[in-house]
């Protein structure tokens, strides 16, 4: 990666970190007397459960302390990304995605954990799902291992389906998502007919929302690098996720992540839900939904595509200026390797099992007869997760649900702030889109002149 987008990277870093409180959510188990490392992790419902089994780790390891900082994704990624960008050096364990892991590994700021995974016995990266594997590997090797893997697809209600008479497709089109939403509030005028992310971030509303634009035939940039958020494909794709999520979505969508959209579903306020597929963990879950084994799964609803999926997986890896990478390595192997699935099913149930990450765990009988429901549809999601599929024509970056380039986090950030307040009603579509377009117009421009150089 050329030095001008490393000292980019480097600056949006410096500016996140004013966003994060620093030692929010800090938990800490072992003894005085061992080594401490420190592990910067995002507050989702699968990470609750690995801090919460974390003194197991320290029982078998009595000479590592682990001290949790644990934080909000958008916080988390803020947080993170301005220690790692700027050398910091607070954290001994970071969890990261396939976003951040290539491009932060070419830069140096990873440490490389192949020979690590490779010296450890029944450790086996090939077990990872190969999509998921690849995603966070660099020249070959893995910079980081993924704690679970996931795509999106649809879930639904079966039975407020069949109450109102309704059926789902395998794979639906958008439009039959709207209709079926429209129809179920009519049966069910006391339920949302879907609930989507609007809450302003790159990794939150434009997560979901990015894939309905691809579908709709519309792209970020051209090849040329030419912005492209003002073309009519993009106009539609947005112009429908916003007119969808105002008549059918959830109240306060604005301000509505995935944490929130789970809350809802989980409740039995909302027929149709589209996210990750890592969902299962709370709407399968009995201690969490009222919808355990009432769900329908479908794949990511498309438009002019084969597939609309996303594919992303959030991994643990070592900053390269960690002082402590052999514990660390410690750490990450137990929260990764093949018997942690074990370790969460003793303790809260094959339900709560991260999916997604390897395949193995898709062959424990306990798991597959939980999992029946979604297993393969997780697994169709996974593997149709390509550009190939989800998009209709050629963009000069990585990426689905986000784009590989380190400007994005910046870029994302304020798009999703513009589609958030067209969401809330505050502007039009056609001016969220306007001035997104003048920002992507400056980060395009920054390419055409590199490649003009």
């Amino acid at each position: 990666m050329r030095a001008r987008r490393i000292r980019i990277a480097a600056g949006l870093g410096a500016v996140a970190l004013t966003t994060a409180c620093a030692g929010a959510g800090s938990l800490t188990s072992g003894s005085s007397d061992a080594t401490t490392i420190v592990v910067a992790i995002v507050s989702n419902p699968q990470m609750t459960d690995a801090i919460s089994l974390s003194d197991q780790f320290t029982e078998e390891h009595p000479n590592i302390n682990v001290d949790f900082v644990s934080l909000p994704e958008n916080e988390s990624r803020a947080k993170i990304t301005a220690s790692v960008a700027t050398g910091g050096g607070e954290f001994d364990v970071v969890m990261v995605s396939n976003y951040e892991t290539s491009m932060w590994a070419e830069n140096g700021w990873l440490v490389n954990l192949q020979p690590y995974a490779d010296a450890t016995e029944n450790y086996d990266t090939e077990d990872f799902l190969e999509p998921v594997r690849e995603s966070l590997s660099y020249e070959g090797d893995m910079y980081s291992v993924p704690f679970y893997g996931e795509s999106s697809f649809l879930v639904y209600r079966k039975d407020i389906f069949d109450e109102a008479g309704l059926t789902m497709p395998e794979q639906p089109t958008w439009q039959e998502v709207r209709d079926r939403a429209a129809a179920v509030e009519q049966a069910r005028p006391d339920m949302d007919g879907i609930c989507l992310r609007g809450l302003a971030g790159w990794g939150e509303n434009l997560a979901p929302l990015n894939t309905v634009i691809n579908t709709f035939g519309g792209r970020w940039f051209d090849q040329d690098w030419n912005a492209q958020l003002d073309s009519p494909e993009v106009r539609e794709a947005v112009e429908f996720y916003v007119d969808l999520v105002q008549e059918h979505g959830q109240e306060g969508a604005a301000t509505t992540g995935f944490a929130e959209c789970a809350t809802r579903y989980g409740q039995g306020r909302t027929a149709m839900w589209y996210d990750a597929t890592s969902m299962v963990n709370v709407v399968e879950s009995p201690d969490d939904s009222v919808t355990a084994g009432l769900n329908g799964y479908a794949q990511a609803p498309v438009v002019e595509t084969e597939a609309s999926g996303w594919l992303y997986t959030w991994s643990l890896a070592i900053p390269s200026t960690t002082e402590h990478a052999d514990e660390a390595w410690e750490f990450i192997s137990w929260m990764t390797d093949k018997e942690y699935a074990h370790t969460v099913a003793e303790a809260y149930g094959w339900e709560r099992v991260p999916p997604g990450a390897r395949q193995s765990t898709y062959e424990i009988p306990e798991y597959a007869e939980v999992a029946e429901a979604y297993a393969e549809p997780t697994l169709q999601a996974i593997r149709n997760a390509n550009q190939d599929t989800t998009m209709t024509r050629p963009v000069p970056y990585e990426g689905i649900q986000f784009l590989a380039i380190p400007e994005f986090q910046d870029l994302g950030t304020r798009v999703g702030q513009q589609i958030s307040a067209a969401i809330a009603g505050q502007i039009s579509v056609e001016e969220a889109l306007e001035q997104s377009q003048n920002y992507a117009e400056t980060v395009g421009e920054s390419y055409q002149q590199e490649e003009g150089e």
